[in-house]
């Protein structure tokens, strides 16, 4: 079952291993050895990483090595970037009017 995006990004302990592996890749082992949590806590945050294919793994000898996956990051950051323009346009609109009001408030003021 692939997990969802937002939910392996809302753990800050997830947020934590992404910023790790975006500096190295790590095993798991390492990565434990970073929080004060198991080996099989941090594999279950592993998981929920590799399934949103946050992170990739990479076999080197008996060792498991996971990096990060920016191109999965950037397909979430392109997804917010469309969010945050939508937001820049309707907070301009209401700055148009909220600024055609005040001027027309002062207006009807200056008038009197």
């Amino acid at each position: 079952m692939k997990q969802d995006i937002f939910q392996a990004i809302a753990d800050p302990t997830r947020r934590a291993i992404l910023t790790l592996i975006a500096i190295q890749a790590l095993t798991p082992n390492a990565m434990a050895e970073k929080f004060d949590m198991s080996r099989q806590a941090v594999s279950k945050h592993i998981k929920v990483l590799y399934e949103c294919e946050l992170i990739r793994p990479e076999h080197a000898g008996r060792e498991i090595y996971y990096h990060f996956n920016a191109k999965k990051m950037q397909e979430f950051d392109n997804w917010l970037a469309q969010l945050k323009q939508s937001w820049e346009t309707q907070f301009n609109q209401l700055d148009k009017v909220l600024s055609t009001i005040k001027k027309q408030k002062n207006e009807q003021r200056f008038a009197i």
